[in-house]
């Protein structure tokens, strides 16, 4: 790509994501968020029922079976979530998501900091992607604008003025198109 010193051309915008290794070598091409979430619809359903759980955790005193069963979904959640996230995602929930002690029922305290945790992890992860989204979209507006500058005046009609529909002969101008 060849930069000109035209004062109307729009910088581009180049989205990217991180690599395996975290050093930005060795990756044939970058991945954003979005890529890293293999199976989003799967990861929206856990979310939110992770969500609605802690909710509801909130709103009630547990006893040692209900805070057993809890940590059992806090566990399986986990671990259903990993099948829908790339490894570099999967790497950072373990990292963040710490293993309840295996012989007793956790404290209502520890499940509420652990689903908090989760559903706080979960959120910045989607927030992370609706802005990875927005900004491909921008750029792919950006591109697409300076395609059509770059376009000869009167080339087979695709330069329609304000208010008319390309290739159309019968363009009329005003309030009802």
């Amino acid at each position: 790509m060849s930069t000109t010193d035209d004062p109307n051309e729009q910088p581009q915008v180049l989205v990217v994501g991180v690599d395996q290794h975290g050093d930005g070598e060795g990756s044939e091409e970058p991945r954003t968020l979005a890529d890293m979430v293999e199976q989003p619809a799967k990861v929206m359903r856990i979310g939110s029922m992770i969500r609605q759980l802690l909710e509801e955790v909130k709103a009630a005193p547990l006893d040692e079976a209900s805070r057993t069963r809890l940590k059992e979904i806090h566990t399986s959640s986990i671990k259903e979530l990993e099948d829908g996230l790339a490894p570099e995602l999967i790497d950072e929930l373990d990292r963040l998501t710490l293993p309840f002690a295996d012989g007793s029922a956790p404290s209502e305290a520890e499940l509420r900091i652990a689903q908090a945790q989760l559903v706080g992890w979960l959120e910045g992860l989607f927030h992370g992607i609706q802005t990875t989204l927005f900004a491909q979209q921008m750029a792919a507006r950006a591109q697409l604008e300076n395609m059509r500058k770059a376009l000869p005046p009167g080339v087979a009609g695709l330069q329609a003025q304000p208010g008319q529909v390309p290739g159309r002969e019968d363009n009329v101008s005003g309030p009802y198109l």
